[in-house]
């Protein structure tokens, strides 16, 4: 069985004659005879993820990240399609969606059940009231420990999100054999994040692909009568 690993000064895969030690049953025969394929750091023609040469795929989504990202962008995401084009016929583990939340917030409440019933495992943290006036939440610690904890199981990450505080444990995950591809828009994303990362997607490139239609909704019951959250 042959492996690919990324080798991050040459930009190329190359094939390995045993896999990691890591890895176990999950290895995947991507069935390449080529000694080398060489891969671009970014897409430019939408066709951005390549799932032969990903394994078993992980995702996690910086909510809050992503929802200034959809603004700079003027769309409105559809995370159905979102999750369908992150994933792209790879083996999903998990798809986290990582969100500060209103727990008076109806609204809210039910889209997040939505998502959790749609192929999400949601992550939560109480909004705190800053001096400012603003409210927030900061999950980056979670993603970190997630991305760090999960990494003997998966072969490729992906991280939503453009925050460079996330570099470090994208560093540390890499060193564990982890490819980890960066989705976010350039303007929005730290160097040092794109420095360490194996592969930057620009989602300006995407956003056809996820946008929300005009009469899509998401589709939930009121809380007061699921009895779930």
């Amino acid at each position: 069985m042959h492996l690919n690993t990324f080798n991050r000064e040459t930009k190329q895969y190359k094939l390995l004659k045993e896999p990691p030690h890591w890895q176990g049953a999950n290895s995947m025969d991507t069935g390449i005879d080529d000694n080398e394929i060489k891969m671009p750091d970014t897409e430019e023609d939408g066709i951005v993820f390549h799932g032969s040469n990903r394994g078993r795929v992980a995702i996690f989504i910086d909510g809050s990240n992503l929802f200034y990202t959809a603004l700079q962008l003027g769309i409105e995401i559809d995370y159905a399609k979102l999750l369908y084009c992150l994933t792209n016929g790879s083996r999903l583990l998990r798809a986290f969606f990582y969100t500060g939340v209103d727990r008076a917030n109806e609204k809210q409440q039910g889209f997040l059940l939505w998502m959790r019933r749609n192929g999400y495992r949601v992550v939560t943290k109480d909004l705190i009231q800053l001096p400012d006036g603003s409210r927030k939440a900061n999950l980056d610690v979670e993603i970190a420990v997630d991305m760090m904890n999960l990494a003997p199981y998966y072969d490729t990450a992906v991280l939503v999100s453009g925050d460079g505080d996330l570099a470090y444990a994208v560093n540390a995950v890499s060193y564990q054999g982890v490819r980890v591809e960066v989705v976010s828009v350039r303007s929005m994303t730290s160097d040092s994040l794109i420095d360490v990362a194996d592969c930057f997607i620009d989602l300006d490139n995407l956003k056809e692909k996820i946008q929300k239609d005009v009469n899509t909704t998401y589709n939930y019951r009121s809380l007061s009568n699921s009895g779930l959250l």
